[in-house]
């Protein structure tokens, strides 16, 4: 294997393990060995890639994101582009199988608590935000007025992050999970069918 190829592969295999790590251990207890164990390596290793666990845990944080964002593009990809299917693919990215799974579940958890003493962690989550209200303020933007699509955006980017929060430390985070993507959806066909009505009516 080039070694291009085998340096990308180690950084994910200890991006991976980081978020076992914090899985299993909680960031607080996560370390440099409890990474290096899981992934197999010595400690150096952790410190030539990354420079030490805080940019280790800043690339883990980043590769949930960037799993976030392909698996967005890859939805929009197969729609027609109206609003109403653009914003579900933006609900259903936000609830997918690796997004919702345990291990993504509980890393996003530890991170979000870390995100308000940790300046690099409150940037990344910061830009997360940010990039969920501005895809879904410009989806809207195509079936409602402006006022309306910001109120509408915000409300949705609440509801998809407070579902997804109380569907992982449900004790049934499947159904939860389930449920909380099919109400963000029903929101988002109400909003835009009332537009829609008041609309003709006009």
């Amino acid at each position: 294997m080039p070694i291009v190829g085998v340096k990308d592969t180690r950084k994910q295999q200890l991006i991976d393990a980081t978020m076992a790590s914090i899985a299993e251990l909680g960031m607080q207890n996560t370390t440099i060995v409890s990474i290096s164990k899981r992934a197999g390596m010595s400690s150096g290793i952790i410190s030539h890639y990354f420079g030490g666990k805080q940019g280790l845990i800043e690339a883990a944080l980043r590769y949930l994101l960037d799993q976030l964002g392909q698996e967005l593009r890859e939805r929009m990809a197969k729609t027609d582009g109206s609003p109403e299917q653009r914003l579900n693919c933006i609900i259903e990215s936000n609830f997918s199988e690796f997004q919702r799974s345990a291990l993504a579940a509980k890393t996003w958890l530890s991170f979000w608590a870390r995100s308000m003493h940790e300046p690099g962690l409150k940037r990344l989550q910061q830009i997360n935000n940010a990039r969920l209200y501005s895809n879904l303020r410009y989806s809207f933007a195509q079936g409602l007025p402006p006022a309306q699509a910001t109120a509408a955006a915000r409300q949705t980017a609440a509801m998809i992050d407070g579902f997804w929060l109380r569907s992982a430390l449900s004790l049934d985070p499947a159904e939860s999970f389930e449920a909380g993507e099919r109400l963000c959806k029903q929101f988002v066909h109400q909003t835009l069918a009332s537009a829609g009505a008041e609309n003709s009516s006009n």
